[in-house]
């Protein structure tokens, strides 16, 4: 009788006990639901956007799913950049960003409507973005020298195109002029686009503008390079002295870009998107593309970039304050 109830006692006791092969069971990878959207807060055929579709068909494969690039622009970045904030995270939205989305517009818009530290989770660091001086073909300058000479001549009479207020476009020609002592007229715009249609056009004279955003029309001659913004020539552009050279000191600037998700996306979703975007950075093929486009790459994952990006807006929020710049709308 005793013996039954011992043996009763053990055949209950089998149904809960864990399996043993259950413990070293391999877990399973987040896969996206659907396809991934990827906003691009600046209008189609930009740098960023170019770089955003670059990727994005890249990693489309690997994670089973189309990642689709959607444009939405204007409000310096803003617009799409909420949007995204906003979305549901699911790893479903993505965003790829830069040093205004993620940076400026919160010290150079009074309401961003989002927070881009708290709001969002960083994906992959990508690389950096330098800086050219580009001039229309029948402004009457050759060099930074002649153009600072001209402004001075004629204070506030020269209009130079920014991709909008707090873009690294329009900071870093801030901080030329205050270094520089001349006054110009900023004519903001929605993207480098039709910044770049206008400067072609003549109906700008000048932008401080990302290379990738006008790098095309300096090797078609339809736009004048006169200076890069960085410690070195472009490998790009051999021909086209540095700022420095040119005797100008303190007035270097570059314009990170990266890669985002809400912050309220689970982690498996974060570290699979994650890793396919840092794998596709470091492929010969993705970075010859972007290579082409100016660009330099650069990536980061998640543990390197926050204290980068953080690091950044401080070094923003000082070349701002320096140049004078108040925020705006």
């Amino acid at each position: 009788m005793i013996k039954r109830r011992l043996f009763s006692a053990g055949l209950l006791a089998v149904p809960f006990a864990k399996p043993a092969f259950a413990q070293n069971a391999p877990v399973q990878a987040w896969q996206p639901s659907g396809p991934i959207k990827m906003v691009v807060a600046y209008p189609a055929g930009g740098p960023t956007d170019v770089i955003a579709r670059i990727v994005a068909a890249d990693i489309s494969g690997p994670l089973g799913q189309q990642v689709v690039v959607e444009n939405v622009s204007g409000g310096a970045g803003a617009i799409g950049t909420r949007a995204v904030a906003k979305a549901k995270p699911d790893g479903q939205t993505i965003t790829f960003g830069n040093n205004q989305t993620h940076g400026n517009n919160m010290f150079m818009l009074k309401e961003p409507g989002y927070d881009a530290v708290k709001d969002f989770a960083p994906l992959a660091g990508a690389g950096a973005f330098e800086h050219v001086f580009v001039v229309r073909n029948d402004l009457p300058v050759k060099n930074i020298q002649e153009l600072i000479a001209l402004a001075k001549a004629k204070p506030g009479e020269l209009n130079y195109g920014s991709t909008g207020i707090g873009s690294g476009s329009h900071l870093s020609t801030e901080l030329f002029m205050a270094r520089t002592g001349i006054k110009m007229t900023q004519v903001p715009y929605r993207g480098a686009p039709p910044l770049v249609q206008d400067l072609v056009g003549g109906r700008i004279d000048i932008s401080n503008s990302t290379l990738p955003s006008v790098l095309a029309q300096i090797k078609a001659g339809t736009i004048r390079a006169i200076a890069i913004g960085s410690a070195k020539r472009n490998p790009q552009l051999p021909d086209v002295p540095t700022l420095e050279e040119q005797g100008v000191t303190g007035a270097n600037a570059s314009s990170w870009a990266a890669f985002f998700a809400p912050a309220a996306t689970p982690q498996p979703a974060l570290d699979r998107l994650s890793g396919e975007i840092m794998k596709s950075l470091k492929k010969p093929e993705v970075i010859e593309k972007i290579d082409k486009l100016g660009f330099t790459v650069e990536p980061r994952d998640p543990a390197q970039f926050k204290p980068y990006q953080e690091q950044e807006i401080a070094t923003w929020v000082k070349i701002a304050k320096d140049a004078g710049i108040e925020p705006g709308e």
